[in-house]
């Protein structure tokens, strides 16, 4: 256990590392989903019914968006310095570091939006109980978004046009996690309990840490021979 949790730490360690002195790439993805989610009170009016009725959608689509913003990012800046090549080279196996660079992905880029969203959602006067259950569906469903979004990732990697394609081919996988987060505060704010989305949204990322890291481990071997 020690021997995996030694490689896994030092790519993950790395990782935050060049995204703390790449802040201003993860700076604007922040900005990004602020500016988004203070754009719909001033384009749908201040009729609190009305934004209490958005806000879910609106955040979540916020999130999803600046999600996809940061994704070309994730394995771009190490296959063009040769990094990726001398990782897959390593007798580690390749899922360990993958798992570690989308946990470190996620960290800088899905984690601060979590923070965040809780006091945007007071924008659209969302009552507080809604707060606790929207932070949790951002809490499993934003590592959903990485996990698949790395697939993508990989499969585009060094593709001319690779951020158009990128966007194509995950937004569908983006979907039904979209619908199920949303779908969680909307159900809590309706009166008919938000566990259900929010159990569905736990298995689905077991299942995505179950299979995505495989996928995109196995994506990355064809994008560097």
């Amino acid at each position: 256990m020690s021997r995996a949790l030694g490689p896994f730490a030092a790519v993950l360690g790395r990782d935050l590392l060049l995204a703390w002195r790449g802040r201003a790439d993860v700076l604007v993805t922040l900005a990004f989903f602020v500016v988004v989610v203070c754009l719909f009170p001033f384009g749908v009016g201040a009729e609190p019914n009305q934004l209490r009725a958005i806000a879910p959608g609106v955040l979540w689509v916020a999130a999803l968006l600046s999600t996809l913003l940061s994704l070309h990012r994730l394995f771009a800046q190490d296959h063009a310095d040769g990094t990726l090549e001398q990782l897959l080279l390593t007798p580690e196996p390749t899922v360990l570091w993958v798992v570690a660079k989308i946990c470190a992905h996620w960290i800088a880029t899905g984690l601060p939006l979590v923070i965040v969203a809780p006091g945007l959602a007071l924008l659209f006067d969302v009552e507080q109980g809604a707060l606790g259950v929207l932070v949790l569906s951002l809490a499993l469903g934003t590592p959903i978004l990485a996990l698949l979004g790395a697939v993508g990732a990989a499969l585009t990697l060094g593709l001319r046009g690779g951020g158009m394609l990128l966007a194509l081919l995950v937004l569908p996988l983006f979907v039904p996690v979209l619908i199920f987060g949303a779908g969680a505060v909307d159900a809590y704010l309706s009166g008919s309990g938000a566990q259900a989305h929010l159990l569905l949204l736990g298995g689905g990322l077991l299942g995505s840490l179950a299979l995505a890291p495989l996928a995109c481990a196995a994506a990355l071997r064809i994008a560097v021979e």
